[in-house]
This record gives structure tokens, C-alpha cells and sequence, in this order.
């Protein structure tokens, strides 16, 4: 949100010369037309983080909801929903991926809708799990017993306790579709011009990495960072939010 507070220039001014080295003025040097590398990745970032953030949002939502319907009403939905499930997780999911990027027109939205309808079965089957866990506890049978309604229950007693898990899996997924975009981006088959991302910068630095490693180095290093620092944020909150653990 503050690339343009932080970042010296413009992500897509020429302001140095072609394939300049790192100095005091150009910090992570400058590319083969003479813009800011650094300027470019931070404004990359913004691009990177949400993709990751909103695919991770809609294939939340689509796997909670999924996964509520199966594991508290169970019968021919829970049959139905996990059958669906199995079949879209039979599939690899970089292929599947390719294959939808291939065939919409490659930008920064459908990346988006791509990557979250094509990665939902993961959290349907944890959220089912638990929901299957839970419908046996005796406050919920109580509930039942006494006649409230299922959204009522559903509301009050089962997300409410299924929410630390969902935390932690939302830390996960979002490092994971951050890759995702990158790797189609680096392939030609995500964000394209003159919109650029972490895996579009390597892209780019990948056809002079002989000349200027430097450029292909530090969109692969704020990659790696960032997929360390969710994965790192994803176990702490899994030991916070796991009573078992805490003890």
C-alpha cells in the first residue's frame, strides 16, 4: 500500500542507465531498459500479495462452505460434495492450473479466480473433518436436541471452533498461491504488461540472467523470504491456537 510513498521512481520510468549494477543511487541496480529495480519490486509486491490474499479468500470461502454442508448435514450432500472433491484433487494441480490459464486470457483477475477455484478441495476436506468431530460434542447434540436451527448452530458453536484451524490453513495457502502466480507469471501465462509481479520480474531477468544475475536474484530471494515468513507465521499460530500444543 506504500509503494509509491517508499519507492524512489516510478515502476516504469527509465530514470538510469541499461543494466546499471547496484550504487547508492539504484540500490538493487537498475534493468536491461534503464527503470528501478527496486521501485519495480516493491511495486511487484503489491501485485504478488494480492493475488496471494485473494485467491486464498475465495477458495476459503468455497472450501468453509463446502466442507459445513458435508460434515454437519452429511447423507447424499456430504456423498455428492466429497466425490466432486476427490475427482478435482485427482487431477495435478499445476495442470490444472496451466490448462485454465491457457485457455482464459491471461491478467491479474483471472489469476485470481483461477487460483482460488482450482484449490479449494484441501480446505473442504479439513473443514469437513472437523465438522464431523464436532456434531458429535454434547453441546451441539443439545442444541439439536432442542430444536435450534442447523444456521444457528452452524453460526454459534461450529465455526466459531473451527476458526483457529481456518487461520492457520488461510497462512499456509497464501505463500502457496504467491508461487502459483509466479510461476505462471514466469511461464507468460500470468500478470502481463505493463502490470508486473515477482514472477513477471523473473521472468524478464531470466533472458539476461548471464549479464544481470542480480535482476533474476532479487524477485527469486522476496519469493523465498516471503513464502519463509507465512510458513513461519502459519506454525506459530498453530502452536498458539492448538490447545493440545500449549500444554
Amino acid at each position: 500500500l506504500l509503494a509509491p510513498v517508499i519507492a524512489p521512481y516510478e515502476p516504469d520510468a527509465i530514470v538510469g542507465p541499461f543494466g546499471g549494477a547496484p550504487s547508492r543511487e539504484f540500490w538493487l541496480g537498475t534493468d536491461q531498459i534503464g527503470r528501478d529495480v527496486f521501485s519495480r519490486l516493491l511495486y511487484a509486491m503489491r501485485i504478488s500479495l494480492l493475488v496471494g490474499v485473494m485467491a486464498t479468500l475465495i477458495s476459503t470461502v468455497i472450501g468453509v462452505v463446502l466442507g459445513l454442508v458435508a460434515g454437519y448435514f452429511g447423507g447424499v450432500a456430504d456423498m455428492a460434495i466429497m466425490r466432486f472433491t476427490d475427482m478435482v484433487m485427482s487431477f495435478p494441480y499445476i495442470l490444472l492450473v496451466l490448462v485454465a490459464a491457457a485457455i482464459f486470457k491471461p491478467g491479474l483477475w483471472n489469476i485470481i479466480l483461477i487460483l482460488g477455484f482450482v484449490d479449494w478441495p484441501g480446505i473442504a476436506r479439513l473443514v469437513r473433518g472437523q465438522m464431523l468431530q464436532l456434531k458429535s460434542q454434547e453441546y451441539v447434540l443439545a442444541a439439536n436436541a432442542l430444536g435450534v436451527a442447523p444456521i444457528k448452530i452452524i453460526l454459534k458453536h461450529m465455526i466459531p471452533n473451527t476458526i483457529g484451524m481456518i487461520i492457520v490453513a488461510i497462512t499456509f495457502d497464501i505463500p502457496g498461491y504467491i508461487f502459483s502466480e509466479a510461476f505462471l507469471s514466469y511461464v507468460g501465462l500470468g500478470i502481463q504488461p505493463p502490470s508486473t509481479s515477482w514472477g513477471a520480474l523473473a521472468s524478464a531477468a531470466q533472458q539476461n540472467f548471464m549479464f544481470y544475475p542480480y535482476q533474476l536474484l532479487f524477485p527469486a530471494l522476496m519469493i523465498a523470504l516471503t513464502m519463509l515468513s507465512f510458513t513461519l507465521l502459519g506454525d506459530g499460530l498453530r502452536d498458539a491456537l492448538d490447545p493440545k500444543l500449549r500444554k
